[in-house]
């Protein structure tokens, strides 16, 4: 491991705030996904993906990497394009919530989103670059299981649409 690799990586969550870090550390690990994208017309294509969570910066952040579809290389998923990409999501206890940034350097997209517990779901919140909000959701989380949903809400929109769709299954062994 490069002396940057492991400087990035941690082993678990920072002591300091480790209940709150649970709130995506309980992700850790390794996924495999179904995805789903859906056009504005009602159309839908899916593809295979995989999904990677760790604990970086000495365990003050969870940082993820997101691959679809897999494998790469294959042609771009009809509606969302490819992704290879990843976001930084960090604890920030003055608001009590996760600071979250998207980086698919693939596509241009970058989002920057607030995130809070809701009931049992996690909702990350932001807005585009055009202005319109933005809505990610992880519902139905288990240990081995999550469903994932991006939404977007135009600005001169009054309903959220679904734009993404994904099913996540934690690998095995």
């Amino acid at each position: 491991m490069t002396d940057f690799a492991r400087l990035l990586h941690a082993d678990g969550p920072s002591p300091q705030h480790a209940a709150a870090l649970q709130l995506y550390g309980r992700f850790v690990g390794d996924w495999d996904a179904e995805i789903t994208a859906h056009g504005p017309d009602g159309t839908k294509h899916t593809a295979p993906g995989e999904i990677h969570f760790g604990w970086v910066l000495e365990g003050r952040a969870v940082q993820d990497v997101w691959i679809i579809p897999r494998p790469a290389g294959i042609p771009a998923l009809p509606i969302s394009g490819n992704w290879y990409g990843t976001t930084l999501r960090v604890y920030d206890p003055t608001i009590d919530a996760w600071r979250i940034s998207w980086f698919d350097p693939g596509r241009c997209i970058f989002r920057q989103q607030i995130g809070r517990p809701r009931d049992a779901d996690i909702v990350q919140e932001g807005t585009t670059e055009a202005g319109d909000l933005t809505r990610w959701s992880f519902t139905e989380v288990t240990e081995d299981f999550f469903h994932w949903l991006g939404e977007v809400k135009p600005a001169t929109a009054t309903d959220w649409r679904l734009v993404v769709d994904v099913r996540a299954k934690r690998r095995k062994g």
